[in-house]
């Protein structure tokens, strides 16, 4: 009997069953065979219980730590339920199970759901990963990056070159700079019809120093081990940035000490294979080191990237920022750039850095160019009205 031929009561007992699992007291008596029994047995694999021996139809941990039945549940998975259902069941499966050993195989790389938090996932394992499956390991990180460039590069640089255009544009340009079409639109209410053209009482144009000036962009990253999926995003952005000419982007990320990744934005792959995930926290280093790499203030954005559990002196950490703000840089602090919210933070800081002016809130990636553009353009950022 199929699904389709069944009726919504039924239906509905099938759905349940599924979800409850087939304990004695789940109350539905429905019973499963075909499709619906290895869905359910995929399930069982990783949510059964495991506090006593599997019996009749209860569900139990079946996954074991051997690769091949790994790979074979990860292949059934992907056959069963869709890709976001598939990457949210990967990534409970190395939660619950402890499975992020059996990544170290290739084999196992090749049947995996690619997605951010497997990326972060990979490079948690850093050094612990062997030679045979960096390249394998690569191919994957690459599929990620080269998924979320498609979806985030160009609105991205049409957001930020529309912002880098209004933030230089002035209102007494010499005459070879004069903007006409937006000059014309901005004076159509001065339009003389007896004549038949308009009176400009405003000039739109750019001076011809406001066009060659660089912004500065430095994004500060914290790489601790639970903004994983915030140091995939930031490569990717860092490496949309550096493709900008207008926009001077350099990348930092830090634990307890500092790494400047600047020269390896050209691909966000190696920026990712160059950071290390997990440790501790020194946000006062890593914002003194962006201090001493910042020449024109007025000029400048930074945007901290992190939960703000500081491990280094908080204090100096926030005289920092407060000295930075007073030379004219635009200071933003982002909890996390992911999909999934602020994570856990130092709500602390996060009130001691509203309190200089510097929300600290967690922004998703489709929000980050709007950010960034208010950041260029000096005026309010778009906070989330969760914050």
């Amino acid at each position: 009997m199929t699904v389709d031929s069944i009726g919504p009561g039924q239906e509905r007992l099938r759905r349940w069953r599924l979800v409850l699992g087939g304990d004695a007291a789940d109350g539905t008596g429905q019973e499963l065979s075909g499709r619906d029994a290895a869905m359910d047995g995929a399930l069982s694999a990783l949510y059964g219980k495991t506090e006593r021996p599997a019996a009749g139809r209860d569900r139990s941990a079946g996954l074991g730590a051997s690769a091949p039945s790994v790979a074979r549940w990860l292949g059934d998975i992907r056959t069963y339920f869709p890709t976001s259902v598939v990457q949210v069941m990967q990534r409970d499966a190395i939660d619950r199970l402890g499975l992020s050993t059996l990544l170290l195989e290739p084999e196992m790389l090749e049947a995996v759901e690619a997605d951010v938090h497997l990326v972060g996932t990979l490079l948690s394992l850093g050094k612990a990963m062997p030679e045979t499956v960096k390249e394998t390991a690569r191919a994957v990180v690459r599929k990620v990056v080269a998924d979320l460039e498609k979806r985030l590069a160009t609105r991205t640089r049409a957001t930020l070159t529309g912002a880098l255009d209004r933030s230089a544009r002035v209102h007494r340009p010499r005459h070879h700079d004069i903007d006409w079409n937006r000059t014309i639109a901005a004076n159509l209410r001065h339009y003389l019809p007896e004549h038949g053209t308009v009176v400009p009482e405003r000039l739109v144009g750019h001076g011809r120093a406001a066009r060659s000036l660089k912004k500065e962009v430095v994004l500060c990253v914290d790489q601790s081990g639970s903004m994983a999926a915030s140091v995939v995003h930031a490569a990717v952005f860092g490496a949309v940035l550096a493709s900008m000419r207008s926009i001077d982007t350099r990348l930092v990320v830090f634990d307890t000490a500092v790494v400047d990744l600047t020269d390896q934005l050209a691909d966000p792959v190696d920026v990712l294979f160059g950071t290390r995930l997990g440790g501790g926290t020194d946000i006062n280093r890593a914002l003194a080191y962006c201090q001493s790499h910042i020449t024109r203030p007025a000029e400048t954005v930074v945007v901290l990237i992190s939960d703000l559990y500081e491990g280094g002196i908080r204090d100096e950490m926030l005289k920092r920022v407060a000295a930075m703000k007073g030379a004219g840089v635009q200071f933003v602090a982002l909890l996390a750039l992911s999909d999934e919210g602020a994570p856990a933070y130092d709500r602390e800081h996060a009130a001691a850095l509203a309190a200089l002016g510097v929300p600290a809130f967690a922004c998703t990636p489709d929000l980050f160019p709007e950010v960034m553009a208010a950041a260029l353009e000096k005026r309010p950022l778009p906070v989330p009205d969760t914050v």
